[in-house]
């Protein structure tokens, strides 16, 4: 269950929900993979969830996601509204 106070976030992925949080692991990573002035792809957007989903202690292996029946819009507001979370938190 995610903890609003810490800046935590849940995500379902199928029968398994994915608690989200921006660490500092979790930032160096995301800043390794999205470079200034480069475009958000989807791949990135689902790496960036891996990151995030480590950072909140739920491991996901990226061909997990990608298998996953998720909608990318619905992905894209959780990796935000965790991103905002981590940074009021």
């Amino acid at each position: 269950m995610a903890n609003p106070q810490r800046g935590e976030i849940e995500l379902a992925l199928g029968e398994r929900t994915l608690t989200l949080c921006l660490t500092l692991g979790a930032l160096a990573e995301i800043e390794a993979l999205c470079p200034a002035g480069e475009s958000l792809t989807a791949d990135r957007l689902l790496r960036v969830v891996a990151a995030l989903a480590r950072g909140g202690g739920t491991p996901v292996e990226l061909s997990e996601l990608k298998a996953a029946p998720l909608e990318l819009d619905a992905v894209a507001e959780a990796v935000a509204a965790c991103l905002k979370a981590g940074l009021e938190a």
